[in-house]
Formats: structure tokens, C-alpha cells, sequence
């Protein structure tokens, strides 16, 4: 795959594609050609998103202008893989796609550039490592994520990840359509007319959810996973080591449509209080009233944080109660405290080790100065350990006998991967999604253009002394937040060609959302306006004060005020 080299580059070449942005939604099958392979709404929910190479397309929109190729998203609950079972990724990314392989936001692995012709021998090996595609995308309860790390000693992680588990379990959609297309005997080409298969599904029905469904698991000490983001969240409620309950939350979400007012991204609230039996029957009723009572009609207004905004938290939970057969405890008094992203070697309390590796935006593959494949097959292979997806994209090789510790760093070492000691701390908690060339939502970069972002903030917070701050920024290339950067420190937004909007005011902990500063700022512009929060920043700080809390506390009209009031020889 060719690839614009500079940010000029890619803002040229992002720019030949602006039109195509606006149209790429998924083409409907007609009654009288329907084909499984060539339904798109049937693959999302089978984990398969046909996508376009949007480099390479033509601009004169004939013949073959769309290079199509498939990528194909394994459901990873808790982001917990054995050595080999990674390594077989490694493999199909190299057998099947582009040689790269990604880490997601949710703790699943993506392959790109698929062939048509080659998914089902894809779905077959992933099935072979014990893992399924069933649900990674589509209308249904997508990957339950929750913290990977593996402290042995602390029966908190145990507990957490046994239940992201049984969850992912409990909810996976129940399709014939997905053994009879992949595992059975037919060629894959459908056979007969109509308007495509209808699955009868206990829990979702033939029509699934109105839109997707999101899970995540926390802790107060560690809220690696952005607990409040999703449709559904589970903070665990702690009497030293043991879990003795969870406070539910609900009505979280990031995305947004920038022109429909009636949309936003939202924080999830809690609602309850359950037990650890209760978990998965209360899971179940929020699911179910979802289903029944969700938006069918507008899509953009179908998460569920739309319903609880319509009939407000006492209504949904009076109807939760109902579903789930008894009345619900009230939410008990707990609140996020720190987050972590477990980076560095850690000791488990087993004896053994883990490596916590930071993977930049998530993208694993081979180039001439990094080669992370080669590394991480080596490691594999000789160490022998397992390993473990993260929520901010990045990798834990667990399971790691001490004395093998200066080996795995020699590995790293050799094939140009920096230690986490030589990382800085904006790098460190930087996030973006994948966006442009082939996410067919994407307005502008992001994955692509996120490191020298980092490169040019990274020199200036040296220069004004305050590279030791830690926040948060997370860059997407359209509104639907898949990187959730609407409650980050920082936040850009892709809103066009080589533009961003700019929201401030989050924090690393998750907890806040984030405001709107500034719409539809240029590419090259977005370090220098930070540059000059900063300033103000290290100026008119509080004590102990982080970027977040500063830029929360001013608000945005009167940090634009303060900016332009700012002596030029400061910024």
C-alpha cells in the first residue's frame, strides 16, 4: 500500500478524497442478487467490514475506482490471548492482509486488506485458536473489555476478567448464519433470492440491537478502561482484595454528529448497586430493555444514552427492575482515583513478570527504522510468553521468568523498539484511531499524522519546562470518537480535510467530559493553539493543577480571552 510521507502529503491526498467521505455508506443487497459475501450488514455482525484502499482510488469514479478489501476484527474479551494464539495472528496478517496487525481501543485485533476470496480460510483459523469474529462488530454486545493486567496477588484482576468472560459469553449472538457461511458446506455464495438470511436469536431477535452495545469493567484504583464510556459500565465495589459487588452505570457513549444538536457524547451514571451473582442477569435486562425500547427509527439517536436522556435514570431503572425481575440498590459512594497503563517490566506476585510495551495508536508491523512483528515473533517463540491486549492499544507480555528479562529487552533493543523509560509522558497516554485510508467514516488523518503531532508537542513542552505533565490527547478522524477523545485532557476531532475541532477540559481519569475551544482548526495550526494554552498554563496554574483540571476550571471563552490578552514574547 503506497503512503503519502509527510503531513503536506497526506493533507493533499486526504484532500482528493473529501468527496468520497460523504458516500461510502454501506450499499443495501437487492432482493434479486442477495450473496452473503456481498452483504455488508451480515459481515459487520460476523466481524468483517468491507472498506476501501482510499489512497488508491481514482478520482475519476469509473470503472474500478474502489480498491475493496475486507478487514477482519478477532473478539478478544479482556484482551486475553496465549502466545500462540497471537502468533497466529502475526501469520494471517502476512498470509491474508497488508502485514500489519492492530490493537484496538477494545481489546480486539484487526487484520486489513483482506481478499474477499480468502475470509472464510481466515474465520476458520481464527476459530482454530479457539477465538471467533461472532460480534466484534454489528448491532449487538460488541468486546467486553476489562484491566489485562496479570497481578496474581491481587484477586481483584482474577475476578474481573473471569466475568468479562462470562459476559462476552452470555451475550454472544446465537446464528446459524455464521456456521452454515463459514464452517459448512456451501461455497459461501448464498443461493437463494430474497433479501438475505433472518437469524432468530434468543436475546436479539432477527433485528439485533438498534445500534451497538459496550461493556467495560473498572476498578476505583485503575480505570484503564474508560469505564465511563460505555453503554455500560461496571466499577467495582472493594473491601480490600475482594470484589463485593459493582456499581452499575449506564448511558455512556462518544459519538456525536457535529450538524444534529439532538446528538452528543455523554458519560455513563450510575444506577446501581449489584452483587457479583446479580451481574450478568442485570447485564441481560439492560440489554433487553435496550432492544425493546431503543430508537429504530433514527440511527444517529439509537445508542442507549439516548433513551435514558428521553426517559431520564428513574424510568430506565424502574424498567430495568422490571425486566430483571426485582427491585435494584441504589448506587453506593465510590469514584475513579487513577488510571494506569501498566507499561515497564511489573512483578505479578506469582514469581514471574510482565512487559508492559507501548504500541503507538496500536499498529503492529515491520518498517526500516521499527520492526515489531520480527521483535515481538522472536520473543514469542524463544520466551515463550502471553500476552495481553491493553484499552490505550498497547501490549503486555505476561508470564516472563526473570532471568529472561535482559533477553526480551536485548530483542527489543535490536529491532529499534525504545524502551517505556525513554518514552515521554504526552506519548505515553497519546491515543488515535485508525481513520484514513481505510476507515470509510474518516474526514481527515489521524493514526497517520498522530505521531508527528506528538514529535513537534513533545519538543515544545521541553522548551517550556513542563514535559514532565502528564495528560491525556486522543485524536479521531471524524465525530464517532472511537479513540474517546471527548473526555481526554485533549481532544482532535476530524471535522473535514485537514482539519480539527479542539475540545479541552477532560482529564486522564475519564471522569469529565470535555469541551468544545475551537471548530475546523488546520493541521499545522493544532500545536501552536496548544502551545499557547500551555503557556497560560504554566503562568496561572494552580497548585498540583493538571492541563485538564486548568483548561476545565477557565472554561473556553475565557481561555480564548486570556490567549489573546497574552504578551506575543510569551507564547
Amino acid at each position: 500500500m503506497s503512503e503519502p510521507t509527510s503531513l503536506t502529503d497526506r493533507k493533499q491526498s486526504s484532500t482528493t478524497l473529501a468527496a468520497d467521505s460523504a458516500a461510502v455508506a454501506n450499499p443495501q443487497p437487492t432482493a434479486d442478487t442477495y450473496s452473503p459475501l456481498n452483504d455488508p450488514r451480515l459481515l459487520k455482525l460476523h466481524g468483517i467490514y468491507q472498506q476501501g484502499d482510499r489512497d488508491r482510488r481514482n478520482s475519476g469514479g469509473k470503472g474500478d475506482a474502489k480498491v475493496h478489501r475486507m478487514m477482519v476484527r478477532t473478539k478478544i474479551p479482556g484482551g486475553k490471548l496465549t502466545g500462540e494464539q497471537f502468533l497466529d495472528h502475526l501469520r494471517l496478517c502476512d498470509e491474508f492482509g497488508d502485514g500489519t496487525l492492530r490493537v484496538t481501543t477494545r481489546q480486539d485485533i484487526q487484520i486489513y486488506g483482506v481478499h474477499k476470496n480468502d475470509l472464510r480460510e481466515v474465520v476458520q483459523r481464527i476459530k482454530g485458536m479457539g477465538l471467533t469474529t461472532l460480534g466484534a462488530c454489528g448491532d449487538v454486545g460488541r468486546n467486553i473489555i476489562c484491566c489485562p493486567a496479570p497481578f496474581n496477588d491481587d484477586p481483584r484482576h482474577q475476578q474481573m476478567q473471569q466475568l468479562a468472560q462470562d459476559l462476552s459469553d452470555r451475550l454472544l449472538p446465537s446464528v446459524s448464519a455464521y456456521e452454515s457461511l463459514w464452517f459448512g458446506n456451501g461455497d459461501g455464495d448464498g443461493g437463494g433470492g430474497g433479501e438475505g438470511p433472518k437469524e432468530d436469536d434468543s436475546l436479539y431477535g432477527q433485528e439485533h440491537l438498534p445500534r451497538k452495545f459496550k461493556i467495560g469493567i473498572a476498578l476505583p484504583d485503575d480505570n484503564c478502561t474508560d469505564v465511563y464510556t460505555h453503554d455500560l459500565g461496571l466499577l467495582a465495589i472493594c473491601e480490600g482484595t475482594r470484589i463485593v459487588g459493582y456499581n452499575v452505570l449506564v448511558g455512556g457513549g462518544m459519538g456525536m454528529t457535529p450538524t444534529n444538536t439532538n446528538t452528543f457524547p455523554a458519560l455513563a451514571r450510575p444506577v446501581a448497586f449489584v452483587k457479583p451473582q446479580q451481574v450478568a442477569d442485570v447485564a441481560l435486562a439492560i440489554v433487553e430493555v435496550f432492544r425493546d425500547f431503543g430508537n429504530r427509527a433514527k440511527r444517529r439517536q439509537a445508542r442507549l444514552k439516548y433513551l435514558i436522556a428521553d426517559w431520564g435514570l428513574g424510568q430506565f431503572k424502574r424498567r430495568v427492575e422490571d425486566y430483571f425481575g426485582q427491585q435494584l440498590a441504589p448506587p453506593r459512594k465510590a469514584q475513579v482515583q487513577e488510571v494506569h497503563n501498566h507499561l515497564g517490566w511489573h512483578e505479578q506476585g506469582d514469581g514471574r513478570w510482565f512487559l508492559g510495551l507501548s504500541v503507538e495508536n496500536g499498529r503492529l508491523g515491520d518498517s526500516e527504522c521499527v520492526q515489531w512483528k520480527s521483535a515481538l515473533e522472536e520473543i514469542l517463540r524463544t520466551v515463550r510468553p502471553n500476552v495481553r491486549l491493553t484499552p490505550q492499544q498497547n501490549l503486555l507480555l505476561i508470564d516472563i521468568d526473570g532471568r529472561r528479562r535482559v533477553a526480551v529487552d536485548e530483542i527489543l533493543r535490536q529491532h529499534g523498539i525504545q524502551s517505556t523509560e525513554g518514552l515521554s509522558k504526552v506519548r505515553r497516554w497519546s491515543m488515535a484511531c485508525v481513520a484514513l485510508p481505510t476507515c470509510p467514516l474518516a474526514l481527515a488523518e489521524s493514526e497517520r499524522v498522530l505521531p508527528e503531532v506528538i514529535d513537534s508537542l513533545e519538543s515544545e513542552l521541553r522548551r517550556l519546562n513542563l514535559q514532565h505533565e502528564e495528560f491525556a490527547v486522543r485524536m479521531t478522524g471524524c465525530p464517532n470518537g472511537c479513540a474517546r477523545p471527548y473526555n481526554a485532557d485533549v481532544g482532535l476531532v476530524g471535522r473535514g480535510v485537514g482539519r480539527y475541532a479542539i475540545f479541552l477540559g477532560g482529564r486522564r481519569l475519564g471522569d469529565r467530559l470535555a469541551f468544545l475551544y475551537k471548530d475546523k482548526v488546520p493541521l499545522e495550526q493544532i500545536v501552536p493553539v496548544l502551545v499557547s494554552l500551555l503557556t497560560l498554563f504554566k503562568r496561572r496554574r494552580q497548585p498540583g493543577e493538571t492541563f485538564g483540571d486548568f483548561c476545565h476550571h477557565q472554561g473556553a471563552e475565557k481561555l480564548a480571552t486570556a490567549v489573546l490578552k497574552q504578551p506575543s514574547g510569551q507564547l
